[in-house]
């Protein structure tokens, strides 16, 4: 199966510009792409994880990536698929955010003798001149087409900016100048994404002729991965500090039934082959191809010993072995060897506050060394260490000090 037909078969991909062109250039190996990355936060998180993980898949196959970091854009916000106007961030936010994507995407990407590059969009945008993006740029673009694309009729009906509206700008901008630059015939992104990738393509025709060869391509459920990782103790990030190498084992170990063969497909490298014959499984048997999801997953983000660790700790625990070794740990502060079952859900931060401490405690849902806690009264003696479990699958070792 050639590259292009296996991305298909994967579910990756959902909508071209020239099918033909686009197989063509993937398959030999030719395309010079581009994914963007708005550094919104210090770390990259699940939502991030397809387009990286397909990044990876493309250079296997010859093709050269261009992670395109959003330095300048992230001064916007991108107002697709939201419902409110982004946080604005300084600028040294952003150049925090970007120094710890840099490290990150390092162990998907080989960026070695220029296999890959990495670029950062601040590099033009945050120079352009007013009046000249305006007569250069915002002639090509049509208001009333813009309008035309649901992202932004959604936004338009709650309140759009004007600073939000130049985001497709930016982002068409963004594809025009790699393309000059660095030879990028190809973008990449998310169903979210397509108007402001169509926006690039024309662009890029308008101001350098229809021969110019620019494609673009979308990923079927980006947008959806941006909804993926969220958990009731916040995001799964791919930072270790952040999010454990156990905690994110233990995310994708979690998976509902109906998704675990589909992510199988789009995020591992496992052949299709096999992926095929784990369909064929019912029952518990869907457990076996949870925990390959999450080996495989936690294996390429923090490496193959730690995926093992979190393994062994996810079976002798839910084995009955109760081996912590591997478990995240927290450490609170007692008073003569106590503290408070409400203080040591907030302080652990299992729980965001004590009134919702309160209900968890009220719906049975903590239990300590498997023990279901009822009273929101209780006093919890640690010595040593206890087990604190979150409902049926957020389990956390807990420690005095």
């Amino acid at each position: 199966m050639e590259l292009y037909d296996e991305l298909v078969a994967r579910g990756l991909i959902a909508q071209v510009t020239d099918k033909d062109e686009i197989s063509k250039m993937i398959n030999a190996g030719k395309a010079t792409f581009y994914i963007g990355f708005d550094p919104t936060a210090d770390s990259l998180h699940v939502g991030h994880f397809m387009a990286l993980c397909l990044m990876k898949r493309l250079q296997m196959a010859g093709n050269k990536p261009i992670a395109l970091l959003g330095g300048g854009t992230g001064m916007i916000g991108d107002p697709s698929g939201k419902s409110d106007m982004r946080k604005m961030l300084t600028k040294e936010d952003i150049e925090h955010n970007i120094s710890c994507f840099k490290k990150q995407m390092s162990r998907f990407i080989d960026f070695s003798d220029n296999k890959a590059l990495m670029v950062n969009n601040a590099d033009w945008l945050m120079n352009l001149n007013y009046i000249d993006v305006l007569r250069e740029v915002g002639a090509c673009f049509s208001v009333n087409k813009m309008l035309s694309f649901e992202c932004y009729k959604q936004r338009w009906e709650r309140g759009l900016t004007f600073l939000e509206f130049n985001y497709m700008i930016m982002q068409s901008y963004d594809f025009y100048m790699l393309y000059q630059k660095y030879g990028c015939n190809m973008q990449f992104g998310g169903d979210d994404q397509w108007a402001n990738m169509l926006g690039g393509t024309e662009l890029i025709r308008k101001k350098l002729g229809k021969d110019a060869h620019a494609m673009t391509i979308t990923l079927l459920l980006n947008s959806e991965g941006k909804k993926m990782g969220k958990t009731e103790k916040g995001a799964v990030w791919l930072d270790a500090e952040k999010t454990s190498p156990y905690d994110f084992f233990q995310y994708w170990r979690n998976v509902a039934d109906a998704d675990v063969i589909k992510c199988l497909k789009m995020l591992t490298f496992l052949p299709l082959e096999e992926i095929s014959e784990m369909e064929k499984w019912e029952g518990s048997q869907l457990n076996k191809a949870k925990e390959t999801l999450a080996f495989e997953l936690t294996k390429l983000v923090h490496g193959e010993e730690e995926a093992k660790k979190a393994l062994d700790g996810a079976k002798s625990l839910f084995g009955g072995a109760g081996n912590t070794d591997n478990m995240p740990t927290a450490e609170v502060e007692l008073t003569d060897g106590k503290i408070g079952i409400l203080d040591l859900l907030v302080n652990t931060k299992l729980a965001p506050s004590k009134r919702e401490a309160r209900n968890l405690v009220a719906g049975k849902g903590i239990a300590v060394n498997d023990n279901v806690i009822e009273d929101a009264n209780a006093v919890i003696e640690i010595n040593g260490e206890i087990i604190v479990r979150k409902g049926k699958k957020v389990f956390l070792k807990v420690t005095g000090k």
